[in-house]
């Protein structure tokens, strides 16, 4: 089934949303984590894109061992008409194995795919995909080009700070080693472009912590998380932090500040 959530309302106190179920009808992507969706926009038409991802292992797979087991799932890259709920898929020959936790960033028709994750061969390879999709009347046409400039990087957090400018936060670079660089994106004439930029000073609790987590909160705030020390008195206590992520052009770099220190379970 395919859920679309879109607000109807909102005052001061109070936002309202709706939320409207289809049926999913066609090649439908099996169930999967660790994916992207997006939505493109070509003549007039809109359409859902889902890339990537993991799964369990089928059932004819499974054995006592592997019961839990997870593989990345075939990289089809998946279309979905919102208002039919018809799914399509399509195989690229520029992708030729599965990928999860990568970035994805949509611009009118075309989607960029960064870095990711194989579990497989256990590798954050430096991927950079450009995926154009065209809406004309009769079927979609999906092309892929490899481009030069990726980097590597897997679980990461994207904030918006420009009309075309994105910032890139945190991931990891191997499981055991947390990714404390950031990146600038600029997007300008369908051209992508992905610097390093001056990373925040980091707390000692952020650098020496093996695990942190968060989200995109808009308008190039970004909040996460990291684990609690043993000192805690909960044993699942984490800190909360708010990054904040200046456009190029303001006299202020970024800032991090400790914003909430409080538990949470």
């Amino acid at each position: 089934k395919l859920y679309v959530m879109s607000m109807v309302n909102k005052n001061n106190k109070k936002v309202t949303f709706k939320c409207l179920e289809k049926e999913l009808v066609g090649e439908v992507p099996e169930a999967r984590y660790g994916h992207t969706i997006n939505v493109v926009h070509s003549q007039d038409k809109n359409m859902i894109v889902i890339i990537g991802g993991r799964s369990y292992m089928g059932l004819g797979q499974r054995t006592t061992e592997n019961w839990n087991s997870v593989v990345d799932c075939m990289p089809y890259v998946f279309l979905v008409d919102p208002e039919f709920g018809c799914s399509t898929s399509y195989a690229l020959p520029e992708l030729q194995s599965g990928f999860s936790f990568h970035i994805s960033l949509a611009r009118n028709d075309t989607i960029y795919i960064i870095g990711g994750h194989s579990i497989e061969n256990n590798i954050r390879p430096p991927n950079l995909y450009k995926i154009k999709i065209d809406l004309p009347l009769g079927s979609p046409a999906v092309n892929c080009s490899v481009l030069p400039g990726g980097i590597s990087v897997s679980s990461a957090i994207m904030t918006q700070t420009k009309d075309h400018e994105f910032v890139i936060m945190g991931g990891y670079h191997s499981d055991n080693q947390k990714r404390m660089v950031c990146n600038t994106i600029t997007l300008e004439d369908n051209k992508i472009e992905i610097v390093e930029r001056e990373a925040p000073e980091w707390t000692p609790e952020i650098k020496h912590c093996k695990l942190w987590f968060g989200s995109d909160m808009g308008n190039g705030h970004i909040l996460f998380g990291i684990p609690g020390d043993n000192r805690q008195l909960i044993s699942e206590a984490n800190y909360f932090y708010m990054l904040r992520c200046q456009g190029e052009s303001d006299q202020d770099s970024e800032q991090l500040a400790q914003v909430c220190s409080q538990s949470s379970t």
